[in-house]
């Protein structure tokens, strides 16, 4: 049985499995050695899932030494998560400062200590906002907004997460934080004590503080993330999601020399669209893996300036910082073993 029909079929508060390797245990990892593989998976993640599983599945499937995400999401949140394996990892900065997109679900009447369904209900109310009340009141939560973070987070305190704290009864006070949200819009109200909405925001924010102050906003009607799913991170959106299924059988099928893993994942530099591509010489291209600058040449050398990601023979050399004619490497990628070569959507 595959891992995503595994957790379909258990009670939500079992949905959280520990990292043991899988559906095959600990011991499937070991059967065979790590290998260097380099390149971006975005899951689309499951309900009932920790990313820190998600990631330990990843690892497993492709027997990758190195593997890491770029923005957590909840066990009660599906969609995506981009996943670095290899070399890749070390442009997860890229991705997790970049946008991010959500559609959400707020359950009215009930606050709850975790800020979603998960938590036990802390206080309740008979309010119910209408479509003018909520929409009359997004504007106030949309630009640079202050937001406290939820007592159940992995925001430090004194060098302790605060949902440790917050699980052994201890009081969490966290200090509000400077975060943007760029578009806030009310999509729909299924019934009274529902409503959906869609967010794009910057990294640091949490959506189920956004629900919880809206709740509190509107006359006290008071509410908590029912459901959520997140769209887009950065640069990586549905187009690019796959299913665990879908990977699992692509894996069993690379296993069985049917497919090559290469195709399965994304290439490095997908996470850099942001960033401008310079081709540089093999000969300089040695020079920046070595970690020595090398003289940018063109008329505009002199004046060009900004971070590039060096490329040669359509790999990926070095992101490097251009400055005063000179590429100055900042990254530098090693890509022997399997390299991500997928050209669209992987699913």
């Amino acid at each position: 049985m595959n891992e995503a029909l595994r957790l379909a079929g258990m009670p939500l508060a079992d949905r959280a499995p520990r990292d043991d390797g899988g559906p095959n245990g600990r011991q499937s990892a070991r059967k065979g050695k790590r290998r260097d593989v380099h390149g971006w998976i975005v899951l689309d993640k499951p309900i009932g899932m920790t990313s820190t599983y998600a990631v330990s599945v990843v690892k497993r499937l492709f027997a990758a030494k190195r593997v890491g995400h770029a923005g957590t999401l909840d066990p009660l949140a599906s969609g995506c998560l981009p996943i670095a394996l290899g070399e890749a990892t070390k442009t997860v900065p890229f991705v997790f400062d970049g946008r991010k997109t959500y559609r959400f679900t707020i359950r009215w009447g009930e606050e709850r200590d975790t800020d979603d369904a998960e938590g036990r209900v802390a206080a309740t109310s008979a309010v119910r906002p209408d479509a003018a009340a909520i929409g009359a009141l997004l504007p106030r939560f949309t630009g640079i907004i202050e937001q406290v973070p939820p007592r159940f987070s992995a925001v430090k305190i004194d060098g302790e997460r605060a949902y440790d704290l917050a699980r052994d009864g201890e009081a969490v006070e966290l200090k509000p934080r400077t975060v943007e949200i760029y578009r806030l819009d009310l999509l729909e109200i299924p019934d009274p004590d529902h409503a959906m909405l869609a967010a794009e925001c910057g990294k640091g924010t949490y959506v189920r503080a956004l629900a919880r102050d809206l709740g509190r906003a509107l006359g006290g009607a008071l509410g908590h993330v029912a459901a959520l799913r997140r769209d887009r991170v950065g640069p990586f959106g549905e187009a690019d999601m796959i299913s665990l299924e879908r990977l699992e059988t692509l894996c069993h099928r690379a296993a069985a020399g049917e497919h090559n893993l290469a195709d399965v994942l994304l290439p490095i530099e997908t996470a850099l669209d942001d960033i401008p591509a310079l081709a540089v010489s093999p000969a300089d291209a040695a020079r920046l893996r070595r970690g020595q600058a090398v003289l940018l040449r063109g008329r505009d050398a002199a004046v060009f300036r900004g971070m590039v990601a060096a490329v040669c023979g359509g790999a990926i050399v070095a992101i490097a910082e251009v400055d005063r004619g000179e590429i100055v490497p900042k990254r530098v990628f090693n890509l022997t073993g399997i390299v991500g070569r997928a050209g669209g959507k992987v699913g």
